[in-house]
């Protein structure tokens, strides 16, 4: 019977849910992270954009190309930053589940 409370005991404590690990980021840093890669990119593309229609005179056109490039580098980063984002909870999610639950022996 003490060994059978032992197993139970054990099986328990394998069930229970362990300390709770800090998450590092959060849904809002993640959000303003992707917001300030966008940004970034539109900004940087207008920047270019002005200082090539201020050298070469050819007023809007390079800051409107420049724009858009970097409207869709921006998109790009922030589809990477999520794919590696994606990537991250999986593997944790993938360990969480592959931990050993204790010992399961199935007797009928």
């Amino acid at each position: 019977m003490a060994q059978l409370e032992e197993r139970l005991a054990a099986m328990k404590k394998s069930q229970e849910p362990g300390p709770r690990k800090e998450d590092h980021h959060s849904q809002a840093q993640l959000a303003w992270r992707m917001v300030t890669e966008l940004v970034a990119g539109l900004g940087i593309g207008a920047v270019i954009g002005y200082g090539l229609d201020f050298v070469a005179g050819t007023a809007p056109f390079g800051m409107i190309v420049f724009t858009l490039l970097g409207f869709v580098a921006g998109v790009k980063t922030m589809l990477r930053s999520a794919q590696e984002i994606q990537r991250e909870w999986t593997v944790e999610e993938t360990a969480r589940d592959a931990s050993p639950k204790g010992d399961r022996d199935e007797e009928g």
